[in-house]
């Protein structure tokens, strides 16, 4: 608190914070930061100076005007006593004189002025574009800590899949038979739909009990992408020993028909032990998408901290124009 003052703000003031801040500054020279029904905080500034500090400055400026006015003085006296003629001291040179200096002076305070404003404008920008570029670059760093994070307990529940192998020696059917077992397939009103929990154990189970009476079974899947539904198809072949006959797009989705082929033999377990259950495989699901939100958040960051380097980028060119075009205003 060595450059602040906290102040005890009385009860029953009703003057407004504009006035206040007017009060304080006239009185003081100091900058109002805060105030409220129990503390006035200010500022003093990076200017303030003490009392004494500041009259030693005074005389100083004060002796050092005496001085060019008696050097000035001194200059006049000397013209008039070698140049007589009136007419001749009015179209004098003012080069070295006080009027030239203050002239001098006085163009070089506006142009710093000017030159100042500019790079305190220009800094507070980059200070900003600083600040949210250290902002953007926090958030994306959180990010992929939580994908990190994401990716190693999808990896822990996929450890629980086990996916069994296609078989080689898979039976084989003719095309005329693929495509009646297609249209028998799109027929079925009874159907296994697939929901977002993707094959568990309960499908497989799901889908052999359909076999215990149909030697066909259509399975429904809401997802959008069609490599996405060709994989689901072909793990779903796998997992049930099964025959894929074809995938259509339907008005629910895709429909995915099975046969169960020929040499059929019902399993003494229905419930295959290689799969993760209806639970895992629901967490297996939400953590696929939040690995998939964070990935999008992730790069909408990247994007944005790229937006401010070049931003950034653009600040110190412009900046270093106007520090050139400064110093050949000068020169």
């Amino acid at each position: 608190m060595g450059h602040q003052a906290v102040l005890l703000a009385g009860h029953g003031s009703t003057l407004s914070n504009d006035i206040i801040e007017v009060l304080f500054f006239c009185l003081t020279g100091g900058v109002l930061l805060l105030r409220n029904k129990f503390f006035i905080i200010l500022y003093r500034g990076k200017d303030y100076l003490p009392c004494r500090v500041a009259n030693l400055v005074a005389e100083r400026e004060t002796e050092l005007k005496k001085c060019q006015l008696h050097e000035e003085a001194a200059r006049l006296k000397a013209i008039e006593t070698f140049c007589m003629n009136d007419e001749f001291i009015v179209n004098t040179s003012t080069s070295g004189t006080l009027s030239e200096f203050e002239d001098i002076q006085l163009g070089c305070a506006d142009l710093n002025n000017g030159n100042r404003e500019v790079e305190v404008q220009l800094k507070a920008e980059k200070e900003l574009l600083k600040k949210q570029l250290r902002h953007q670059a926090r958030k994306l760093f959180i990010l992929k800590m939580k994908i990190e994070r994401s990716t190693k307990e999808l990896a822990k529940l996929n450890s629980a899949w086990k996916p069994v192998e296609q078989d080689a020696d898979q039976e084989i059917i003719t095309q005329e038979e693929r495509e009646c077992f297609r249209r028998i397939g799109l027929k079925m009103a009874s159907c296994l739909v697939l929901g977002r929990r993707g094959i568990f154990d309960g499908v497989i189970e799901g889908l052999r009990q359909h076999w215990k009476h149909r030697e066909i079974v259509k399975v429904i899947t809401m997802q959008r992408s069609f490599s996405q539904v060709i994989y689901t198809a072909k793990r779903l072949e796998a997992e049930s020993g099964g025959i894929l006959v074809s995938v259509d797009k339907v008005k629910e989705g895709h429909a995915i028909i099975i046969y169960r082929g020929k040499n059929y033999r019902r399993p003494p377990n229905l419930v295959p032990q290689n799969l993760p259950n209806k639970r895992q495989a629901f967490h297996r699901s939400l953590e696929m998408q939040r690995i998939g939100s964070l990935k999008f958040f992730a790069y909408q960051r990247q994007q944005e901290i790229s937006e401010l380097k070049c931003k950034l980028a653009d600040l110190e060119r412009r900046k270093g124009i106007d520090h050139r075009e400064s110093d050949s205003h000068i020169e």
